[in-house]
């Protein structure tokens, strides 16, 4: 007899677990822990007990490498196969790191004004290239989407960091491509006629004026917030008998049809922080000199100094209808200082014209 009721309450433990198990994978909030995958980056800082001659010399070593590595010419040379690569429809480009800078008004030739947001480019470059058959990105017991698209992983780079303050494992992933360690890593994910090779540097006009992207960015942390700022709710009123309820959320699911408060209810907590894609954005105007990038709307995720990703946009609408730079723009000397949209006025042309009757 208790054998029998001890299997019987396993069984309904068991099932509790796996109820609890399921209902907070599905409602519960993400989660900001670090993947299986996750490979630390900042090391532990201590005093090493260097000399000032011997931190003069790492120095002037790492001076070396930053020289050499501006210096190094682009690896993007127009050789015999890359002649024969043409760009289609259905071609996935690589996407570019930027980094949230402010915002700035534009206005049109008929005299409307527009609100922009800038990006800069900071010193981007191609750190390594997975081609589809070696690509394993997770595992899944689902249609893997990689054997039907069959697109390699692009790992891209942006802003070069001091090599000291970071651990020797991070540093081992440029060891191979002979560059400085990078503050920032993104993974785009490329057609195999569209990959590049390592050390390979990107710019602003890796994009066109008048073309539509996709931004991928955190949004602004906002900590805990109660229902009103994090849901938009009503709230109590301010009188007519009410007390120390004005800004509450009210019922939440008292009686009714399971007398419990249904997974998914809106109610107080951490805002913010999520990773949100704005799609659809138009480029309107770049600068070459310092590759900025002015993006159509003030409404790109992130605050200022934000890092953002941005790549070609997937709306079917306002894809790409002409060949851009494929695979990418290469380095040039001679470009204009300024793209503009055609839309856009420049300060240069007069806004208002007389002529004589």
């Amino acid at each position: 007899m208790a054998t029998s009721n001890m299997k019987l309450l396993c069984s309904v433990l068991n099932k509790m677990r796996i109820d609890h198990i399921t209902t907070r994978s599905i409602n519960s909030p993400p989660r900001f822990r670090p993947p299986y995958w996750y490979l630390p980056k900042e090391r532990v800082m201590s005093d090493e007990m260097l000399t000032q001659e011997n931190k003069d010399f790492l120095e002037e070593v790492k001076q070396d490498k930053l020289n050499l590595q501006n210096t190094l010419e682009s690896p993007l040379i127009k050789s015999e196969t890359q002649e024969t690569l043409q760009w289609t429809p259905g071609t996935r480009r690589t996407g570019l790191i930027a980094r949230k800078i402010g915002n700035y008004p534009l206005w049109s030739k008929d005299g409307k004004k527009f609100q922009t947001t800038l990006l800069q480019v900071v010193d981007n470059h191609v750190i390594k290239y997975i081609p589809p058959e070696e690509f394993k990105p997770m595992k899944t017991s689902k249609v893997v989407w990689k054997e039907k698209r069959k697109l390699g992983c692009l790992l891209v780079g942006s802003e070069t960091i001091d090599p000291s303050t970071v651990t020797k494992e991070y540093c081992g992933l440029f060891n191979t491509v002979g560059m400085l360690p990078k503050r920032h890593l993104c993974r785009f994910m490329v057609s195999p006629q569209a990959s590049l090779p390592t050390g390979t540097p990107l710019f602003a006009t890796h994009f066109r004026v008048g073309d539509y992207v996709d931004v991928r960015a955190k949004t602004m942390d906002r900590g805990f917030q109660g229902v009103m700022k994090r849901w938009g709710f009503k709230g109590m009123p301010a009188s007519h008998g009410v007390t120390k309820t004005h800004r509450r959320p009210g019922n939440i699911g008292a009686g009714g049809e399971k007398a419990r408060v249904w997974p998914g209810t809106k109610m107080p907590g951490h805002m913010g922080n999520r990773w949100r894609t704005l799609r659809g954005v138009k480029i309107l105007r770049i600068n070459t000199k310092h590759n900025i990038l002015w993006m159509l709307g003030v409404a790109i995720p992130g605050e200022t100094g934000a890092m953002c990703y941005l790549f070609d946009t997937v709306l079917p609408l306002k894809k790409l209808k002409t060949p851009p730079p494929f695979p990418t723009h290469p380095p040039a000397d001679d470009l204009p200082l300024e793209y503009y949209d055609d839309s856009i006025h420049l300060f240069e042309e007069p806004t208002i014209t007389f002529e004589e009757s």
